[in-house]
């Protein structure tokens, strides 16, 4: 069995208060991580099942609401979500691939191995090709269909062909 969390009673009662005053949900989930687990002795799971969260967003809301009580702190931006591992920043990215703007503008092709190793280059490490093509995706650079027919076609070769064959 786990341990039991210590709560103070300073804490109960800054948390009874939030969740008369509460103006979110996520404020009153909050207050209510403090108070289920004080009152009735719930577990973190109980707790999130209560509240219709996970385990860990119970324990993150209870973490966070004695942090935001303890310190004093007002109500804290959300930070959640977002680019957390990137090589380059969106403005470098842009820049790289204006350097293949111009091609891609004349309609010419654009290989991927060309734009991962100058990535590559601007980078210092190796990369996999799935990230030059997600960080295609994200600038609105799409993959467009190839042409219907060969350059090189004969279709007067084509039109004999058809007239003699079977």
């Amino acid at each position: 069995m786990s341990r039991r969390a210590k709560i103070s009673q300073e804490l109960v009662l800054a948390a009874r208060e939030a969740a008369r005053n509460a103006s979110s949900a996520d404020q009153l989930r909050a207050a209510q991580t403090i108070l289920l687990s004080d009152g009735l002795g719930l577990s973190l799971d109980d707790i999130g099942a209560f509240i219709g969260r996970s385990r860990a967003t119970a324990a993150r809301l209870r973490a966070g609401f004695r942090k935001r009580e303890c310190a004093g702190a007002g109500e804290q931006k959300r930070n959640w979500g977002g680019r957390r591992r990137f090589h380059l920043i969106l403005e470098e990215e842009e820049e790289l691939l204006a350097q293949f703007l111009a091609l891609a503008g004349e309609g010419g092709l654009l290989e991927v191995n060309r734009i991962k190793a100058a990535y590559e280059e601007k980078v210092g490490a190796r990369v996999a090709k799935t990230t030059v093509y997600r960080m295609l995706a994200r600038h609105g650079w799409r993959k467009i269909a190839p042409r219907k027919r060969h350059p090189q076609t004969d279709e007067a070769a084509q039109e004999a062909f058809k007239k003699n064959s079977r």
